[in-house]
């Protein structure tokens, strides 16, 4: 007699992972900032925001206020910070251009002026280059990565609210 194997977790235990995951990441995030010294591009801030939400979200329903919405509004930031992680990780490897904001795409073609207006437009942390990498994998693309492990705790927590 064999059973299929369901991976579920609990609500419970999907809200304290994903809280922790998120907390893990914004923590390392703000001690390569404040510690190391490495400050954080625009894209980079954009990529902390979704870690703030799910960590409300997770304390909020692991004090019981709508634990399913609540898994669902983690996995939708979830969503959210995969998809920051991987646009950033495609600028860096130069799949796509990033803003204009924090990218510097010169056209050789522009006036001197056009040029000194983008340069001085441009952020001091560049999003289009990699300041830090663990086997040839950028902080946004960890971001990314990790991130899914929001998304698939929050699934399996969620499967478990459904069934």
């Amino acid at each position: 007699m064999t059973k299929n194997l369901i991976l579920c977790l609990s609500p419970k235990a999907g809200l304290l992972i994903t809280g922790l995951i998120s907390t893990t990441l914004l923590s390392g995030a703000l001690f390569f900032q404040y510690v190391i010294g490495l400050a954080p591009c625009n894209l980079c801030m954009w990529q902390r925001w979704p870690h703030v939400l799910v960590m409300i979200f997770s304390l909020l329903g692991l004090v019981g206020i709508h634990p399913k919405k609540m898994l669902f509004l983690i996995f939708s930031a979830g969503i959210a910070s995969t998809s920051l992680g991987i646009y950033h990780a495609g600028i860096e490897w130069q799949l796509w251009a990033g803003p204009s904001s924090c990218s510097l795409n010169i056209d050789p073609q522009d006036s001197i002026s056009n040029i000194t207006d983008q340069l001085l437009n441009t952020a001091l942390m560049r999003c289009d280059e990699v300041p830090w990498a663990l086997f040839g994998i950028s902080m946004a693309g960890w971001n990314a990565l990790i991130s899914l492990d929001i998304v698939a705790a929050s699934i399996l927590a969620l499967r478990k609210v459904v069934r």
